[in-house]
């Protein structure tokens, strides 16, 4: 099949994307660039190659063994004290967390209509809830699949965009490719790279792929699908970085979003600050429908409850992940403790998820021919040994953060 109409099958990786570039992407990507300028594009580079390689090996694993990533950590072991473990694991670092970011999805994609509109966040959180709400609970895959590619798109512009309006340094931009981690940066790294290599993108897109594609003979598809949307989201989150290094002179601290959008509205008659706050908006708003997917086929595959998005049990989980950030949005409350827990549980998942990919891509009986090759392996390997660091260092924040240290 011909590039062109590989590209027309673009769909799964849209999900992939969206769940990754959300308003704390965008948060950590705007700090990175207000205090260290171009320095650190070198790691959302990295944090691209990461995440293709992990979710190649996911997209695979669902395309050939027709197997959630929940379902294949379950049956790969037959100690009963591993699958509990495991489970627990699962629901805690995937179930709860997804339920305690929603809150920051949906306040983010209320943030950027508000900038545009006026309105208040706490009247358009509620009303993206029930709006992302609406949508999953169609159960028509084909539907959220564009849904989520459209808006995509829309962000992807708006972003890129604004990065050209803004006329950054192309020279700087060049070197910032050069690894190097200046004073103080470590955490920041850690954050970007945290951001974009997520745990439950594992079991969305092991999932969607099902949804997409019948088998192995559409693997070619599902691969430029997977590049195609990683580096797409990869370029969004470059721009997010170069925006805010033109913009802000190097050493700015920045806080919060809302610093980036006081600093943009001045520029080019205020366009600049729209094109940000309609990238804002499709970030938060994808990014709220894409986590309670992902938490729904996570904690339903665990579970070993069905995976259909009309059934009731896989209804209630999303529903509930949804319901509890729409509620926090609207009583604009943000539950930290809950979200500290949550970093600590993903902190410890995501390299046992990773690791537990690898074994299982390796695995004949249950991929035959399919299974990883020496680069596969090797490029995983490495990549697990960086979300072990990133692993534990997130847990170490989220430990003194609980402990107020």
């Amino acid at each position: 099949m011909g590039i062109v109409n590989r590209l027309k099958a673009i769909g799964p990786g849209a999900l992939v994307a969206a769940a990754f570039v959300g308003p704390g992407t965008v948060t950590t990507a705007s700090v990175i660039g207000a205090e260290y300028a171009y320095l650190l594009l070198w790691t959302i580079a990295f944090s691209i190659i990461a995440t293709m390689v992990l979710q190649e090996m996911s997209a695979r694993l669902g395309l050939v063994s027709r197997e959630g990533l929940g379902e294949a950590l379950r049956n790969e072991s037959s100690n009963l004290l591993v699958k509990v473990v495991t489970v627990a694991l699962v629901v805690g670092a995937i179930g709860l967390g997804t339920a305690a970011f929603q809150t920051g999805n949906i306040v983010g994609g209320a943030a950027g209509l508000s900038t545009i509109t006026g309105v208040s966040e706490n009247v358009w959180g509620p009303l993206i809830g029930i709006a992302a709400g609406s949508l999953l609970w169609s159960g028509n895959y084909k539907l959220i699949e564009r849904v989520f590619v459209g808006l995509v798109t829309v962000m992807g512009l708006a972003f890129i965009v604004n990065a050209i309006m803004v006329r950054p340094d192309i020279g700087a931009i060049s070197g910032g490719l050069v690894p190097t981690v200046p004073e103080g940066s470590a955490y920041l790294i850690a954050g970007l790279i945290g951001t974009t290599v997520v745990g439950y993108n594992l079991f969305l897109h092991a999932s969607t792929v099902q949804e997409r594609w019948d088998g192995p003979s559409d693997l070619a598809e599902c691969r430029t699908d997977t590049i195609a949307m990683v580096v797409l989201g990869g370029i969004i989150t470059t721009s997010i970085v170069v925006t805010a290094a033109a913009v802000f002179p190097e050493g700015s601290g920045i806080e919060n979003i809302g610093e980036m959008a006081d600093q943009l509205e001045p520029a080019f008659g205020g366009y600049a600050l729209t094109f940000f706050a309609i990238g804002l908006f499709a970030a938060g708003f994808t990014s709220a429908m894409s986590a309670p997917l992902a938490g729904a086929y996570a904690t339903a595959g665990a579970l070993g409850w069905e995976r259909d998005l009309t059934s009731t049990r896989f209804r209630a989980i999303w529903v509930t992940i949804l319901g509890v950030g729409t509620v926090f949005s609207a009583l604009d409350y943000s539950p930290l403790e809950v979200i500290l827990f949550a970093q600590a549980m993903n902190g410890i998942l995501l390299p046992i998820l990773a690791i537990f990919l690898i074994y299982a891509m390796n695995n004949e009986s249950l991929l035959g021919e399919y299974t990883n090759s020496t680069l596969q392996n090797v490029l995983g390997g490495l990549v697990t040994l960086v979300v072990v660091v990133i692993g534990l260092q997130t847990l170490f924040d989220a430990i003194t953060g609980l402990l107020g240290i």
